[in-house]
């Protein structure tokens, strides 16, 4: 607790009536931090600090780099920004030295304002002096922390420009024929052959790097830091995020491994409109940029651009692609579902060029002012369609059924209704693709006519199911004939489990092995259910690990 003496050193809370300063300094939480330990993270709610002894680092996440603003001594103060505002905190308050820190809630901060109008003179003169000096760091040109030389149908360039938009790393995309190509690409320009090039700022020029080796240069974690963990998660989608956010909120050492970028098959939906707690709605990739900002500050190691080639279950080995190997008391499988396959002559050619499985935000550039069209008749699709009609002259839905009914939510095929710009043909299919260097136009045809129209088409977006691919798990983790993972009752159904007790809800046919989210044989496939399921995940690891312990 702190003395009213110790509480009046601060300068701005010098001029509360005794009293109060008094009844403060009793209610004032006394915050002791070790050096590296936060006092606020970025995103916290609002509340009022004063620095008693240390040295606080103000630290803002910009454009995926977190970046110093400044220094909070003893005598100053921070949350006034978002007590004026009524807003999270705009950056994080991190202890660079042993360090002492008041705490008041935005309660007792208002009560305190209301004893003392010159404190909270103080307090708005002090904010509108910060919230400026956040204008000046917004108005400052964000500098890309990475460029890219290649041309638009070149399937290297756009695989290289996904990888970077899904882990959250700015870029510039330019082309080898841009006119003012000098300017934004200085110096000597890369042969056509060494395309695409990256330069990295303030890093090494790469020609037609391998994603691995770009992800090192940049920082992402690529190799785990333990040689054990109590548990593995393999794969970063919806299911694997949320288990690595309970897993280390809850103190188990976490380590998830994602062959690409976290998010998974959500991570690349333009919009999931049903999500709890978005009114709005949310893009996949911002609630898995958010996801892993979470589980990460929780303690959570993330591997990107790492497979799992196989698992030993006996030894509880995960064999990590490049012969590396991490040792789990625990495994969820989190690997979600990979798209089907369109099986058209001729189209796999022109994938990357104009033709992609699913759609993310950072294919909408190329899309603005074209005719494009979509194949399926799922959510995804729908959703898809309502982004891409902001930005596409017109966006045609090709579903193969007599109707949407059945495989779409009815609010979206009430949006669907109501844009001008978009046209669904139903009982059709893609008969032939078209194209040069990229996909040009399409062949559509009627399934009950039989007619065939050729139309022109600046980008084939697919969405026609999903399906497991678990052929590298171990044989006693028991699949379906269609390759979803067993679980709980239904391990019990196949007459595949040995242990004394019952198989947990989703405990997998072998003990302490679980299975979460699409990969897992269930009706229900949403990113909600994903996430409650890697939660609950986490909970069954917890009570085999007390089972283990027991015995």
């Amino acid at each position: 607790m702190f003395t009213t003496d110790e509480v009046q050193g601060v300068p701005i809370l010098s001029g509360i009536p005794g009293v109060e300063l008094d009844r403060l300094a009793k209610s004032a939480a006394d915050i002791q931090l070790a050096a590296g330990e936060w006092a606020v993270h970025e995103g916290d709610e609002r509340a009022f600090y004063a620095v008693i002894s240390g040295k606080i680092e103000v630290v803002k996440l910009l454009d995926g780099v977190a970046r110093t603003l400044g220094w909070r001594l003893p005598g100053t103060i921070f949350g006034e920004v978002p007590l004026a505002l009524g807003s999270p905190f705009p950056g994080g308050y991190r202890a660079a030295e042993p360090s002492r820190v008041l705490r008041l809630t935005a309660e007792q901060y208002y009560i305190a304002a209301a004893a003392a109008p010159e404190f909270a003179r103080k307090m708005g003169a002090l904010a509108r002096e910060r919230i400026g000096g956040l204008q000046k760091i917004s108005e400052e040109p964000p500098k890309p922390r990475a460029k890219i030389l290649g041309y638009r149908w070149e399937r290297a360039c756009g695989d290289l420009r996904r990888f970077l938009a899904r882990n959250q790393i700015s870029f510039e995309w330019i082309t080898p024929d841009a006119p003012d190509l000098e300017a934004k690409w200085p110096g000597a320009r890369p042969a056509d052959d060494d395309c695409p090039v990256v330069r990295l700022a303030d890093g090494p020029e790469l020609k037609q790097p391998e994603t691995r080796d770009l992800a090192k240069l940049l920082g992402l974690q690529i190799t785990a830091n333990h040689p054990t963990y109590d548990t593995v998660v393999i794969g970063g989608g919806p299911a694997g995020l949320a288990a690595a956010v309970y897993g280390a909120s809850e103190g188990l050492r976490t380590l998830v491994i994602e062959r690409e970028a976290p998010g998974g098959q959500a991570g690349t939906s333009s919009r999931i409109e049903n999500y709890l707690g978005f009114p709005s709605g949310v893009s996949g990739d911002e609630l898995a940029s958010r996801a892993l900002q979470q589980a990460k500050r929780l303690g959570a190691e993330i591997l990107v651009t790492r497979s799992v080639t196989r698992i030993d279950t006996g030894t509880r080995q995960v064999f990590l692609d490049g012969a590396e190997a991490v040792r789990a008391r625990t495994l969820i499988l989190a690997t979600g579902v990979t798209w089907r396959r369109l099986a058209t002559e001729g189209l796999d050619k022109f994938i990357g060029k104009g033709v992609y499985y699913g759609a993310s935000r950072s294919e909408v550039s190329a899309t603005q002012g074209l005719d494009i069209h979509l194949i399926g008749a799922g959510n995804s699709a729908g959703q898809a369609a309502l982004y891409f009609a902001g930005h596409a002259r017109k966006v045609t839905l090709i579903v193969r059924g007599t109707s949407l009914e059945g495989s779409m939510s009815h609010y979206l095929m009430e949006q669907i209704r109501g844009k001008s710009n978009i046209a669904v043909e139903l009982q059709s299919e893609v008969h032939a693709v078209h194209g040069d260097t990229h996909l040009m136009a399409i062949d559509v045809r009627n399934r009950v006519s039989n007619k065939v129209s050729r139309q022109d088409c600046g980008g084939l977006f697919i969405f026609i199911g999903a399906d497991a691919e678990t052929g590298w798990l171990p044989a006693d983790i028991m699949r379906d004939a269609r390759g979803y993972v067993l679980t709980g009752d239904d391990v019990m159904k196949a007459k595949c489990w040995s242990a004394d007790r019952d198989p947990y809800l989703l405990e997998t046919s072998v003990p302490g092995v679980f299975a979460c989210g699409d990969v897992r044989l269930s009706l229900v496939k949403r990113v909600a259910s994903a996430v409650g399921e890697g939660s609950m995940a986490i909970a069954f690891v917890h009570r085999y690990l007390a089972d283990v312990h027991r015995a």
